[in-house]
């Protein structure tokens, strides 16, 4: 009975320890939990920042009033186009005709004046050859000829001057362009310097935007690659797209040291006329990045303002580490530094792991389950950023 018992001990024994080692096991698979993993990948970008973009007509111009006199005749209304030299505007012209006159008249007398003086000095100059009078008379009258000469040279002046304060009492359009209001009517009383209209030039439109320190030196190392880095598109007050691309023609010559930013100058064409001077829009320049590493947001948690990501190593253990990123988006970052192409990151749950962690990776199917960037045709990844 003895050698029974022992037997029956040993055998629940083993028992025993058989279900313990099962549930050791049951309990150690339940503790490594699934986590949705992605692996990091390079791909060459299209970057499109959007911009705030203040438009300009490529000449606006302001019409002031170069003489006083009241307001005689408006030829144009306001908001039409004119063609280069219409008149659009005139003032009375009598007393600057009246001056015009007087300085011809002038200078027809010293015209004559010194056609008088001309005879003169032919016929002194023979009496001193036959010794008739003395040379000192015939150089005074000489000296009087030529203040005589002098003064018709001040006449001419006088008169192209009245000429010219004539012609202002005509205002022309200087270049082809479209008016602006017309803030006096006719019969008013116009001083030197008075604001009749403006003309602007809109068949092309200069759109002008600033960009950030960094974000132009990214362009300017980009911009050589390929000419589609100077070309800009605009988005219209009310978010509808403008149906004309424009070029990026000249930037500033410094940064503003308010901002930190230099601002660029593009150039729209403008056929239908719908861009006007001073409206605003939205600019979308196009920065093409070569071997760009794209991670999902889902994947980054901060602390202290340092971003940070769980890259799962072959042992399937978790590694918190720190990346420096480029951009950021509203789904995802562009890396600047920190993490390589190929390594494997926790896409969802970051909050339920801790560093060191053991998990039991779920690879993504697809980068559009994990939240990248749609590939174009080109197989070019096209992000947007609004800053």
């Amino acid at each position: 009975m003895k050698g029974v018992g022992i037997v029956f001990f040993l055998s629940a024994c083993s028992v025993i320890c058989s279900c313990s080692e099962k549930e050791k096991s049951v309990t150690g698979t339940a503790a490594i939990k699934e986590f949705p993993v992605i692996q990091v990948v390079a791909k060459d970008t299209i970057l499109h920042r959007d911009y705030v973009a203040d438009i300009k007509a490529i000449q606006n111009v302001e019409l002031r009033a170069r003489v006083e006199g009241f307001l005689e005749r408006v030829f144009v209304d306001e908001g039409k186009e004119v063609k280069k030299g219409q008149i659009l505007f005139k003032t009375n012209d009598q007393e600057y005709k009246a001056d015009l006159a007087k300085a011809k008249a002038n200078l027809e007398s010293a015209k004559a004046e010194a056609k008088v003086m001309e005879f003169e000095v032919e016929r002194l100059k023979i009496m001193v050859d036959n010794n008739v009078i003395s040379e000192s008379e015939l150089n005074l009258t000489r000296a009087k000829y030529d203040a005589v000469m002098a003064k018709i040279e001040e006449a001419k002046s006088a008169e192209a001057n009245a000429a010219v304060q004539l012609s202002y009492t005509e205002i022309r359009a200087p270049f082809d362009g479209t008016t602006d209001r017309i803030p006096l009517r006719m019969g008013s009383l116009i001083d030197q310097g008075s604001l009749l209209t403006t003309v602007s030039d809109v068949s092309s439109v200069h759109v002008y935007f600033n960009v950030s320190e960094r974000e132009y030196l990214e362009y300017i190392k980009s911009k050589d690659e390929t000419a589609e880095n100077n070309v800009v598109e605009l988005v219209l007050a009310d978010g509808s797209p403008y149906p004309f691309k424009g070029m990026i023609e000249t930037m500033e010559g410094e940064f503003n040291a308010n901002t930190g930013s230099i601002a660029f100058r593009a150039r729209f064409p403008n056929p239908n006329k719908i861009l006007k001077h001073g409206s605003t829009g939205k600019i979308i320049l196009t920065n093409r990045i070569r071997n760009a590493i794209i991670i999902p947001q889902k994947a980054v948690f901060e602390i202290q303002d340092r971003s940070f990501v769980y890259v799962v190593d072959d042992n399937n253990q978790v590694e918190m580490r720190s990346f420096v990123p480029r951009a950021r988006f509203s789904h995802y970052y562009i890396v600047e530094s920190g993490l390589e192409a190929g390594e494997r990151l926790v896409f969802e749950g970051i909050q339920n792991i801790k560093n060191g962690m053991t998990i039991q990776p779920k690879i993504m199917a697809s980068d559009e389950e994990a939240g990248e960037p749609v590939q174009d045709e080109n197989g070019l990844a096209e992000v947007v950023h609004t800053p």
